[in-house]
């Protein structure tokens, strides 16, 4: 893919700066044979070298400045005394600017500067070695060192802009790209910590119930008592490794909370919570959620999202009217959030820009649970939050429910 990218836009600069080349090849041999009398031979051969050194800088920068600078001393050797500038006529300055200028573009800045000096330095030499009686050497070089500075400067200038537009571009994208996946590692701890939670409350009543089934079955046999004994010590052992592969997720500074884990059965607390902030909220709950034999983590799973989609109504569109339906049937649980557009546009409590955790929270709830979630605006306005749970099948949730 990068050398697909590449490719492009080194023909496009091959291409833009072949065709200058030619212009000025023709550009500079006539005004050169035309305007001060260099011959026709020394001019093409000169005006070649000079433009020849355009594109080939494209590819090596040091060899095409020796071929810049050795037109630039034929023009300069073959050009009669007379008045005009010398060692730098118009047309010779045109093209060695136009040169300086590619390099600034083409190269980074330490190049750029260095062909400069050496081309300076050849000028420089041109006049002490040149033939004595020549008029116009200390403008040519002086026109010449302070448009090819500005040139440099300018071109300098627009590479090193681009270039830092890049890495701010590239910084960007690695913060987003931090951020998402800090806020997804984060999420999964959350979630860990209540699938322990979960869990650990499973586990307390397998252990409760194994531990009092000596006293409260009447008539056990001592095989099934040992075998009651030993389902108490995995049940424990199970417990005490949870802890121990939870303990660096959870905070320990945090104050617990012994409350029994949300479900579905909560979503009316829910909504009226959402009402009290100002969001009106309208739940419909289609089928007996109690009878569809949940699992607890589709339940805990279901409510988060629930609850993420009426916190972002709240903070993002107060006051929009919303509608939670949720129904369990077909062998599936289905949970839809849908906002409409607030009648009128009040401040949202967070900034727009702001990284979220909510919906990468949601997607990975989803995700872990077996289900899958869909979240995305709505053509007429507004947003849409849709979840679905595969349900077991009939006889197994009522052999749950037995």
């Amino acid at each position: 893919m990068s050398v697909a990218g590449v490719r492009p836009v080194a023909k496009r600069w091959r291409l833009i700066v072949g065709s200058s080349a030619g212009l000025l090849l023709v550009f500079t041999a006539t005004t050169a044979i035309l305007g001060y009398d260099v011959p026709v031979l020394a001019a093409y051969a000169a005006a070649t070298a000079q433009c020849a050194a355009l594109p080939l800088a494209l590819l090596r920068p040091w060899p095409a400045t020796a071929l810049q600078l050795a037109g630039v001393g034929l023009f300069a050797w073959t050009q009669p005394a007379g008045d005009g500038m010398w060692p730098l006529s118009v047309p010779v300055m045109v093209v060695l600017v136009a040169y300086i200028g590619l390099i600034g573009l083409t190269r980074s800045w330490s190049v750029a500067v260095l062909v400069w000096w050496v081309t300076v330095l050849f000028c420089l030499v041109l006049v002490q070695t040149g033939p004595h009686g020549r008029t116009g050497a200390e403008a040519s070089l002086i026109i010449f060192a302070t448009n090819s500075v500005l040139v440099l400067f300018a071109t300098i200038g627009w590479t090193q802009r681009g270039r830092v537009r890049r890495e701010l571009a590239d910084a960007r994208r690695d913060i987003a790209l931090e951020q998402a996946q800090r806020a997804l590692v984060e999420e999964r701890n959350r979630i860990a910590r209540e699938l322990h939670d979960v869990v650990a409350h499973s586990m307390s009543v397998i252990h409760m119930q194994a531990t009092s089934a000596a006293y409260r079955i009447k008539d056990i046999d001592p095989e099934s008592k040992a075998e009651f004994s030993r389902i108490a010590a995995g049940t424990r052992s199970t417990l005490r490794e949870m802890r121990q592969l939870l303990a660096l997720l959870r905070d320990e500074t945090a104050d617990s909370d012994l409350r029994p884990m949300p479900d579905l059965q909560h979503l009316g607390e829910l909504a009226e919570s959402a009402r009290r902030g100002g969001v009106p909220v309208d739940l419909e709950v289609r089928g007996d959620l109690q009878q569809a034999g949940l699992a607890d983590s589709i339940g805990l799973a279901a409510y988060r999202i629930v609850q993420e989609s009426l916190s972002n109504v709240v903070r993002h569109a107060p006051g929009a009217p919303t509608r939670v339906r949720v129904s369990a049937d077909d062998g599936e649980l289905f949970v839809e959030i849908v906002n409409d557009v607030p009648a009128r546009v009040p401040r949202p409590i967070e900034e727009p820009n702001q990284a979220g955790h909510g919906v990468v929270g949601m997607r990975e709830r989803a995700r872990l649970a077996g289900g899958s979630v869909e979240i995305g605006a709505r053509p007429a306005g507004g947003y849409r939050v849709a979840a679905r749970f595969p349900l077991p099948p009939t006889d197994e949730a009522e052999g749950d429910v037995r």
